[in-house]
């Protein structure tokens, strides 16, 4: 049977990078095992139990080195993924066989290496995360004083600028930063806390020593590269865990959605585009075509994301007491697909932000084209200036509205609002006097100052704090 003959993940095809790819593969998890006994063996042999050097010497020359097919054969046998890969590592450690997994239930391996993988998984989104947001600011700081049509309920509204827009779905991703950081920094080992959350195995293979079971759980959580455990918990850590790791990657997948969303209106005004290869085809019917396939993609992936957090949160709200297994079968799919679709995401992203096409004179034309009636209170402000009456200046200014839009909807002609009201005595001003204050940057208010401001006090700091990771690209695959 070949490849062609059995299903496989998209994201393992299509999407997801090789690097987020190994963080969720079985040489990580189950090398992470080993790393995590390894962990408890030092610390119970520091700590008084009649473990040897030599031992933990042996356990720690092994970690990588695992016969998949031992374990798999025995897991056959034992219905049991953890004390298969306790057997294989025994196989591969015949002088600490005897030590491996001492004091310790499956959760100790099992949900500390999820809680590793994780940290890990975020340190990818983290890096990615922040080059969209580099790419975003620079286009916003190029763009910032470029006008363009503002919209309310998808309708032509007043003009903003094009790095202004940029800075709005920047903010959304700032957010989620500060999230995802938040959840790095307060996420926590389980440690070893036994069969119910109370460490009993523990504290019977120390004697009844309290302390010593505290000091080797913090030790444990020092090798691994953490602060400190989970204080309580039954046999599992919570899985809230999952469900705030999996809500940040569902609020980034919001962000995304909402910018290739914004894109895909965009291309389909002709204003901006997302880059596009020489040699791709748009349609296969349509050779003319430039579809928005890569923001169509991110709305995709978004939208499963987005979805996929739902699994934590029923997952969390039916743990009972101190745990059940009805957890694992969905947890070891949706977190990890979780964190390879927003791995995807954060690629198309980081390609399109990097090459973002703007076609200015279609800009420019559309604003001008909207523009008069943006300016008809300024014009009946100098016509107030001249003598006129300001309500009924307005009435005339809502009717030669009405009728100017008329012309563009109904007849398909172009917005001759400015020659009706330069033709129209009651005003007192000439078309040139008109033409004089349809200047599309003086109607953008505080557009460009914003764009500086922002990017100054909130996003510098972001990348100077990032500095050594700046400058990542993204190569799709499709």
């Amino acid at each position: 049977m070949s490849k062609y003959d059995t299903y496989e993940s998209p994201f393992c095809t299509r999407y997801a990078s090789k690097e987020m790819q190994y963080v969720f593969s079985a040489q990580k998890k189950f090398s992470t095992f080993r790393k995590l006994w390894v962990a408890l063996a030092r610390a119970e042999m520091k700590l008084g139990l009649d473990i040897t050097e030599e031992q933990v010497a042996e356990l720690e020359a092994n970690v990588d080195n695992i016969d998949f097919a031992v374990a798999e054969a025995r897991e056959r046998e034992v219905r049991h993924d953890v004390m298969a890969h306790v057997y294989a590592y025994g196989e591969a450690c015949p002088k600490a066989k005897g030590i491996i997994h001492l004091g310790a239930t499956s959760c100790y391996v099992g949900d500390n290496t999820d809680v590793i993988v994780m940290r890990d998984a975020m340190d990818i989104v983290h890096r990615k995360l922040v080059n969209v947001i580099s790419n975003l600011a620079d286009f916003a700081d190029k763009y910032k004083a470029m006008p363009c049509l503002a919209y309310t309920h998808l309708q032509p509204a007043q003009l903003t600028t094009v790095g202004k827009r940029a800075t709005l779905w920047m903010h959304e991703l700032l957010m989620d930063l500060e999230e995802l950081e938040h959840r790095m920094a307060t996420l926590k080992l389980l440690g070893q806390k036994g069969t119910t959350g109370t460490q009993a195995s523990f504290v019977e293979l120390f004697g009844g020593d309290s302390e010593k079971v505290k000091q080797l759980e913090q030790m444990i959580a020092d090798e691994m590269g953490f602060s400190a455990c989970y204080p309580v918990s039954g046999q599992t850590y919570s899985r809230k865990v999952d469900y705030q790791v999996l809500a940040v990657l569902a609020g980034i997948a919001e962000s995304c959605s909402k910018f290739s969303n914004d894109l895909r209106i965009l291309a389909s005004f002709k204003e901006i585009e997302e880059p596009f290869e020489k040699k791709q085809i748009g349609s296969s019917a349509m050779p003319y075509k430039r579809n928005p396939m890569r923001a169509e993609r991110i709305t995709a992936l978004s939208r499963y994301v987005m979805i996929d957090s739902l699994n934590a949160a029923f997952t969390a709200g039916t743990q009972w007491f101190e745990r059940t297994l009805d957890d694992s079968a969905n947890k070891r799919i949706a977190v990890a697909e979780g964190f390879l679709a927003v791995d995807a995401i954060l690629n198309i992203m980081l390609n399109v932000t990097g090459g973002l096409v703007v076609y200015e004179k279609v800009i420019r034309k559309r604003v001008m084209n909207e523009l008069p009636f943006m300016a008809t209170e300024n014009i009946m402000m100098q016509a107030v200036k001249k003598g006129g009456d300001r309500q009924e200046l307005h009435e005339q200014i809502r009717l030669h509205s009405i009728a100017a839009g008329k012309v563009v909807k109904e007849e398909g002609g172009e917005n001759d609002l400015v020659d009706r009201i330069a033709a129209d005595p009651m005003f007192m001003i000439t078309k040139e006097e008109i033409l004089a204050t349809l200047k599309p940057e003086s109607f953008t208010g505080r557009s460009a100052e914003q764009v500086d401001e922002f990017l100054s006090d909130f996003i510098k700091p972001v990348l100077d704090k990032n500095r050594e990771v700046l400058g990542e690209k993204a190569e799709l695959s499709v």
